[in-house]
């Protein structure tokens, strides 16, 4: 695999040098390795390790049931992981450390519960096909404590569908394997615009519900007298 190695380092650093390293000496089992830490760490990026062993398919130094076996079960362990510091943590801590959060309620965390409760299914399933919430997702699903069987069913048909993609897609690109990183990060930009949004909309609701010091003092003098 040094030929790939080589290759992603001439176009500008498209993958990770460890990545090439992991998958130039494991192969398949690298690969599943790499996608497990990307779980965890989600800035890594999944978008390259997947098209980069599929050009290594396509380029015969892996086989592709082997490859798309191994990323999934990577991600199902990275998914594992999460679930099990959402587990951890537990309900009350969770409402715990909300409490203690400037502009967050506990009646928020209460909502998120309820909503979980009846969409976590969906939630997790398509979650794994949505840059940073795909690792982020296994947190909540802990805490709610997600039948295991559940969470590993929703997790595994997820994550299989998006590796899948990805690695046909490098595949099938060849030398031209790197494109889908570019896709795959305005994608990306784009989730995470959104996200970033929505908090300074919360934020900003939050600041103008919040009563100013002129209220309370009219308040204030309205009950004394």
């Amino acid at each position: 695999m040094t030929a790939i190695a080589a290759r992603t380092t001439t176009d500008g650093g498209a993958a990770p040098q460890w990545v090439n390293d992991l998958m130039d000496t494991l192969g398949a089992p690298g690969a599943g390795i790499a996608i497990a830490l990307e779980n965890l760490f989600p800035p890594l990026p999944s978008e390259v390790i997947l098209p980069l062993a599929g050009f290594a398919v396509g380029s015969g130094r892996m086989g592709l049931l082997a490859v798309l076996l191994w990323t999934t079960a990577g991600s199902v362990v990275g998914a594992l992981a999460l679930y099990g510091v959402g587990a951890l943590l537990g309900r009350d801590r969770t409402v715990a450390i909300a409490a203690r959060l400037p502009l967050v309620k506990v009646a928020d965390i209460e909502k998120t519960e309820a909503w979980f409760l009846r969409h976590g299914t969906k939630a997790v399933f398509f979650g794994r096909m949505i840059p940073i919430f795909r690792s982020l997702i296994s947190v909540p699903a802990g805490v709610e404590r997600m039948p295991l069987p559940v969470f590993l069913g929703l997790t595994t048909l997820g994550s299989a569908i998006w590796n899948t993609a990805f690695v046909l897609a490098g595949y099938a690109l060849g030398d031209n394997w790197a494109q889908v990183t570019s896709v795959v990060s305005a994608y990306s930009k784009i989730v995470l615009a959104v996200a970033v949004v929505a908090v300074l909309a919360f934020v900003g609701v939050r600041l103008l519900r919040r009563p100013g010091p002129g209220r309370r003092g009219r308040g204030g003098r309205g009950h004394a007298a």
